[in-house]
């Protein structure tokens, strides 16, 4: 990896999951995102989403009747505790192992774990060791 500054919140907007059983990648995203400390920021009748994550199922109008492929997703975790934290919270909540907790050879400092989720989307929590952040996060409000 070359570039050894990141920034956030210039690249994504938003991302939908479209997902075969709604309760239950609920069940797992509510589970995850409070241990990584991210509220849940609405549900609907066929939805639900938190930040930048939309998932719904195959019959809300912006999925148009078809489930999204395979994805990798890789959520930040502030410390390798949350890392821990969020690989238990989803192997309990309908999650499948894809690699527990540990450092990663892509950076020094990279610890990570993988899990499946419902759906088979490779979910990740991220830690990539000490470093400066300039900001906690990007907030807006409209």
């Amino acid at each position: 990896m070359e570039t050894q500054e990141l920034h956030r919140g210039r690249l994504i907007d938003h991302i939908q999951l479209v997902v075969r059983d709604l309760p239950a990648s609920q069940s797992f995203y509510t589970a995850v995102f409070e241990v990584l400390e991210v509220p849940m920021g609405g549900t609907g009748d066929g939805y639900f989403w938190v930040d930048e994550l939309f998932v719904s199922t195959a019959e809300s109008e912006a999925a148009q009747g078809a489930l999204t492929g395979r994805h990798h997703l890789a959520f930040q975790a502030r410390d390798r505790a949350m890392v821990d934290a969020f690989y238990k919270a989803a192997l309990a909540h309908g999650g499948k192992d894809n690699g527990g907790p540990g450092e990663r050879p892509y950076h020094p400092g990279y610890y990570a774990a993988f899990v499946l989720d419902p759906d088979g989307n490779n979910i990740e929590a991220v830690y990539h060791g000490e470093a400066k952040r300039s900001a906690p996060s990007v907030k807006i409000t409209f």
